[in-house]
């Protein structure tokens, strides 16, 4: 209840700050704001659809409405306060009331429902390629060159359906990568209602084979069943584990963790350690943990690279800064963690509860590892 009761203050400003004083007759208000009323409860409707604010199951039409819809009341709640700053300082400074005319806030509206449409319209296409080159310490030279393809954040559900998997899919077969990697979040909803759209990754190619690991979304719908499929769907799941690839005499460590949400369903928490018993010593190791707060930990470790996603980037330029504070300060691009080189993805799609990006852009993410110079 707490949780939509926060996702209602937007709304209820907006009501109360830029809706009641426009000179509109009362049922005209009071009309719209049963409709942004309506529209501010999206979540409500969704568990309602399927128990789960993760996974609305209404046709897809419908969530992209209610992205922009949501979408569209946040941003003006920001805007609206906003004004409401500017002209209490206008007014300290005239000494006087200041009146803030209708088309005012009619323009600010267009804007924020222009910029919601813009946002929802980026969050779910297609994400375009991010090629990038990362240097790693010991690195063996038969593994220079070697091409990594990190899919994350996938989110498959009502938004992102099968049409947009096998796309998705498509691009990346396209890449021709030795590697993919898929960090977590594949999947919003059930297996019986996710397994036609999830069918596609089974499709996925990539020369040194498909690894995957759990990120926190999983522990929402059955996470045994989830992971027993992505086996069959031909992906390596890594669950405190570890992997040794091979070329000819280099060898790379290849580690996945469980997500730190983990304990909260009863299950096993992140173990580098456990992921690592066994493993080769003297060998550069890419470690695979969905979220990226436990950054520095790896970096103790001695592991090279840490592949990241979780935070979808922040989403919007400017919100990704508060999106920073809860992850331990990373929320995209590379950051060089003593000593470790950490990559935080975008996300190649996002949570349908939330799906607006506005400078944080999706990406298909081509990693080339290379030989220090």
């Amino acid at each position: 209840m707490i949780f939509h009761l926060i996702f209602s203050l937007p709304c209820l400003l907006v009501i109360t700050r830029f809706l009641w004083p426009l000179s509109l007759p009362l049922p005209v208000k009071v009309a719209i704001a049963l409709l942004m009323l309506g529209a501010s409860q999206y979540h409500l409707w969704s568990r309602l659809s399927s128990g789960s604010v993760f996974s609305p199951e209404f046709p897809r039409s419908v969530v992209i409405i209610f992205n922009w819809a949501f979408g569209a009341i946040v941003l003006l709640a920001v805007f609206q306060l906003a004004l409401d700053l500017s002209t209490v300082i206008a007014a300290v400074i005239h000494r006087g009331g200041i009146t803030v005319h209708d088309n005012i806030r009619y323009g600010i509206a267009a804007v924020a429902g222009s910029l919601s449409a813009i946002g929802v319209h980026q969050a779910i296409r297609v994400p375009r390629l991010k090629d990038m080159e990362i240097e790693i310490r010991g690195l063996p030279a038969q593994f220079d060159g070697y091409t990594i393809l990190q899919l994350t954040d996938l989110h498959i559900s009502r938004l992102f359906p099968v049409a947009w998997t096998r796309a998705v899919v498509v691009a990346s077969n396209a890449l021709g990568c030795d590697l993919i990697v898929v960090t977590g979040d594949l999947i919003d909803g059930a297996l019986p209602a996710r397994q036609a759209a999830v069918a596609p990754l089974s499709e996925l190619q990539a020369a040194d084979g498909i690894y995957v690991i759990p990120g926190n979304h999983e522990y929402f719908f059955s996470y045994p069943d989830w992971m027993q499929h992505y086996t069959r769907l031909g992906m390596r799941v890594l669950e405190n584990g570890h992997a040794v690839l091979s070329r000819d005499e280099g060898r790379l460590v290849l580690a996945g963790v469980t997500d730190v949400s983990a304990t909260r369903s009863g299950y096993a928490p992140p173990d580098l350690n456990a992921a690592l018993a066994g493993a080769p010593s003297g060998v550069p190791v890419l470690l695979l943990d969905h979220q990226p707060m436990l950054a520095r930990e790896a970096a103790r470790r001695g592991v090279a690279l840490q592949l990241s996603g979780h935070t979808h980037g922040g989403m919007i330029r400017g919100l990704d800064r508060l999106v920073a504070r809860s992850n331990a300060g990373f929320v995209s691009g590379r950051y060089e963690v003593d000593g470790m080189t950490l990559y935080v993805n975008n996300g190649t799609a996002l949570w349908p509860g939330f799906a607006l990006r506005l400078g944080r852009p999706s990406e298909l993410t081509r990693i080339t590892l290379r030989q220090p110079k």
